[in-house]
């Protein structure tokens, strides 16, 4: 027989829930299934055109625009870089710039600058500008000595620094093309100190440009040289691959437009200068350059076929500065230009509910927000509130749809697929975080942390368990109080399921209690040195 007291707590729980928690619940999970409907509405779009128009129908780039050879180009796809300057075929390779932005990146910019200096161009036709921002007077030190080292090789490298890191990547990028002999290019090629282009890079992507006219930017793929690394970058690369299979071929073969990635895409200079240039108001600074583009009626074309090997965070408080920058600046640029983007007169209707709709509000705002919102406090909530029905649809239909999508598109990472799922749910919580400091304009809306490589020392690393532990001297940093309160309360809700409710939940909310406990802890990721 139950203790008067237990009944009396069980009583006073049943009436608050009826009166206030029930309706509040109600809400909320309707609210969930209309932004539900909405990502799966939009994922089912991107997928079907990336799916049938890109891959069955095989409707590529170069089949779409016009492409060819450069002039002087010799059969097997090398530049004939020993014509005289003055030859005829040689007037038509086009001035390239090619920046690389870096800031204390000592694992890496030997990788990147070797890369770029390899490049198959006309030795007078390109200029590589190495943009370093670096606060470590023995890195910028290695730095300029490795580009004199290839000048010395006759490659024309010029090392450029500021006296500040105003604006950051943005501010780098903008005071590079201040330059005189930058003005003089017509292209600039874009890759961040990780990133490694094969030598044909330029002679693939600048024939594009150059035939097109209406195209402002060539965007190619990454390739990751880490991503077997450890789980955590496995999962990263199902993610990343989806975005590019699917998120960026629908988004160039519907619209000509998409988000700029920041690096391994060339622009046309006449471009960026008409958009505005640079600017440093968000933490997205590609992405606010490209939506500006857009507005000015350019065009933007994915080459999936052109892969940039890159690297990929391999440890969990990178891997979180990098989501806070992206998902932050992202919604912070919906609040800053939603109205720029209704006001516009110069481009169609159809591309302004693509930029302002599905491109910012659903991608950017409703995904991050319904992912922690639904998967991590409703239904868990629900279990304790019975009440409340949530309709078999919205609770499995919807998310195994949109899970079934991703996973066509990563066949040989099926098996991974239960651990993308609790991941992606733990990182929900950050991203929806950010979200909210960008959408609010809160603290730490314009903070900016540079996601840390590894560079070469990762090929000795390889061989780590799929979930590191940190060494015991790292406890402090590499325990995160909001995921381990999170896995408390969904530890209650799973419990409170299995003894008092309907049996219903409580496994799956057990498992992603128990994601959040091994994040909260830091068993995630590559080891890293003691800070």
């Amino acid at each position: 027989m139950a203790p008067l007291g237990a009944d009396a707590a069980a009583a006073a729980w049943a009436a608050v829930r009826a009166r206030a928690v029930a309706p509040a619940l109600t809400t909320a999970v309707w609210a969930c299934l209309a932004m539900s409907a909405m990502l799966l509405l939009e994922a089912a779009c991107m997928s079907l055109v990336s799916l049938v128009a890109v891959r069955l129908l095989r409707l590529r780039p170069e089949r779409r625009f016009k492409w060819e050879p450069m002039a002087g180009a010799l059969e097997g796809g090398e530049a004939d870089v020993e014509d005289p300057p003055a030859s005829a075929g040689r007037r038509e390779f086009p001035m390239v710039l090619v920046q690389i932005p870096m800031y204390n990146e000592k694992e890496v910019y030997k990788l990147s600058i070797g890369a770029v200096c390899a490049l198959t161009w006309p030795p007078d036709r390109i200029i590589i500008q190495v943009l370093d921002d670096s606060t470590d007077p023995i890195i910028k030190e290695l730095v300029e000595l490795e580009c004199q080292e290839w000048a010395s090789k006759k490659i024309d490298i010029k090392y450029e620094v500021r006296n500040n890191r105003k604006g950051y990547k943005a501010g780098a990028l903008k005071k590079g093309m201040e330059h005189v002999y930058a003005q003089q290019c017509e292209f600039v090629a874009i890759f961040d100190a990780d990133f490694q282009p094969e030598s044909d890079f330029l002679l693939k992507t600048i024939p594009f440009l150059v035939h097109n006219p209406k195209i402002a930017l060539v965007q190619t793929r990454w390739k990751f040289v880490n991503y077997d690394a450890c789980l955590m970058t496995r999962i990263q690369k199902m993610s990343l691959d989806y975005h590019f299979k699917v998120e960026q071929e629908s988004g160039s073969f519907m619209h000509a437009f998409f988000g700029f990635n920041g690096t391994a895409g060339v622009w046309r200079v006449s471009a960026i200068n008409e958009s505005g240039g640079w600017k440093d108001r968000t933490t997205v600074e590609d992405m606010d350059l490209a939506v500006r583009a857009c507005l000015k009626e350019w065009e933007f074309l994915y080459v999936g076929d052109i892969r940039v090997k890159s690297e990929l965070p391999s440890t969990f408080k990178a891997y979180r500065h990098q989501q806070h920058r992206w998902t932050c600046g992202a919604a912070n640029l919906f609040r800053k230009m939603g109205w720029e983007i209704v006001t516009n007169k110069g481009v169609s209707i159809w591309k302004k509910w693509h930029l302002l709709y599905s491109f910012l509000f659903v991608r950017r705002v409703i995904a991050p927000i319904l992912t922690f919102l639904f998967y991590c406090v409703v239904i868990p909530l629900s279990a304790m509130v019975p009440e409340v029905h949530i309709p078999v649809w919205g609770l499995v239909y919807i998310p195994t749809a949109i899970t079934v999508m991703n996973a066509i598109r990563n066949p040989g990472s099926l098996h991974l697929m239960p651990f993308w799922i609790l991941f992606e749910n733990v990182m929900s919580m950050h991203r929806m975080r950010a979200a909210l400091t960008g959408l609010l304009e809160t603290a730490h809306v314009n903070d900016w942390v540079v996601t840390e490589k590894v560079g070469d020392l990762v090929k000795d690393d390889f061989d780590v368990p799929l979930l590191e532990p940190l060494k015991p001297t790292e406890c402090v940093e590499r325990i995160y109080i909001p995921e381990l309160l999170l896995a408390l309360y969904l530890l209650i809700c799973a419990s409170y399921d299995y003894v008092l409710g309907s049996q219903t939940y409580f496994m799956y909310i057990y498992l992603q209690a128990l994601a959040f406990i091994v994040l909260g802890f830091g068993f995630v990721g590559m080891k890293t040195p003691c800070s």
